[in-house]
């Protein structure tokens, strides 16, 4: 094998070998085996790596002015704040970045699809779980004795709720919640959500048609992030309204009276020094020394090209991992261009 394919782990040569055995670690936002080693090990408890680098990307987020501003008007008017720009401006850092340095909690994040609905966000019940367990219950003879699949009181058992619907949920102090790439939704999510984000509250219709039937009127239900809450008449109505960040890479407009509820914030290309924390939050000092080079070129590119930081990233990590001969023509070829002209 030549000096210049050394880096190479498959080499397309038909002919068995070891090479898996010099593959360096993965990236840590795909490390999967770290991210169970957090869960079960001593780590901080989040769910994955890539939470721990938001997380720490977060205690690095230095806002400009126009930003600093618009995040605590939003904080004082307890109204969202719709965040737009280009992939990788630090929109989604942004909501990190809050929560971390207001002691406010697990960021809750709702990553929207075309597919996704207002129901997604506030809370599912599952009506087919619930009848199976009816069904094996009467087999087994329990009928609907207190407690089983059948009673009443076993509903909230069937019902968790979504991003949004933890969100609402009365607490002293607010929740960040995370609605990210709502550019994405189709055309009647951001009309279906005015009314819950005017009002701070929602009803859960199983709950309300059992509520005289419950203990108090009260259900134990599952939240987004996995813990127990009860919920009482079947309503959910927020004490302290959520820091609601939406977030948009501008691919279409919003009907005005999302408009209206919402501060806006504009966040333009991201500079040298926000990509340089980027790099360094996600993959280390050394690296974003390394790397340094490729941030000034990749700055360059964008004022004509439409590039995303996680293509940065890639090829730092990649190039520096690898340490392939062809350093720069590998990075070009990571980094390219999102809007090919035709």
């Amino acid at each position: 094998m030549t000096e210049s394919s050394e880096w190479l782990i498959y080499r397309g040569a038909g002919e068995p070998h070891d090479g898996m055995s010099r593959l360096p670690p993965p990236p840590p936002w795909r490390d999967f085996a770290g991210r169970d080693a957090a869960r079960d090990g001593d780590g901080d408890g989040s769910q994955d790596r890539r939470l721990g680098a938001h997380r720490h990307l977060a205690e690095l987020h230095r806002p400009g002015a126009e930003e600093l501003e618009m995040i605590n008007a939003a904080l004082y008017l307890r109204r969202p704040l719709l965040v737009t720009g280009s992939p990788g401006a630090g929109k989604s850092t942004l909501a990190h970045s809050v929560a971390y340095e207001l002691g406010l909690g697990d960021v809750l994040r709702w990553s929207i699809v075309s597919r996704s609905t207002l129901q997604d966000g506030l809370y599912h019940y599952d009506a087919i779980a619930r009848l199976q367990d009816v069904q094996i219950a009467a087999q087994g003879g329990y009928g609907a004795a207190a407690g089983s699949p059948g009673a009443v009181e076993a509903i909230g058992s069937y019902i968790r709720l979504g991003p949004l619907g933890t969100a609402l949920l009365p607490s002293d102090t607010p929740r960040v919640l995370l609605i990210d790439e709502l550019d994405k939704s189709d055309i009647d999510l951001p009309n279906d959500l005015l009314n819950v984000l005017e009002e701070g509250e929602f009803e859960i219709p199983e709950l309300e048609r059992l509520a005289d039937r419950l203990p108090d009127g009260e259900a134990e239900v599952l939240t987004a992030d996995g813990t127990k809450v009860r919920v009482r008449d079947g309503r959910v109505r927020c004490r302290a309204f959520p820091f609601v960040v939406l977030t948009s890479n501008g691919e279409r407009d919003f009907p005005a009276p999302l408009m209206r509820r919402c501060i806006h914030l504009e966040l333009g290309r991201p500079d040298h020094n926000r990509l340089a924390t980027f790099v360094r939050a996600h993959l280390g000092d050394e690296a974003a020394r390394a790397g340094d080079d490729l941030i000034g070129r990749f700055l360059e590119r964008s004022r004509s090209e439409l590039l995303a930081a996680d293509q940065l990233l890639n090829a730092i990590y990649l190039t520096d991992a690898a340490a392939p001969p062809s350093r720069d023509r590998l990075a070009d070829l990571l980094i390219q261009r999102l809007d090919r002209p035709r």
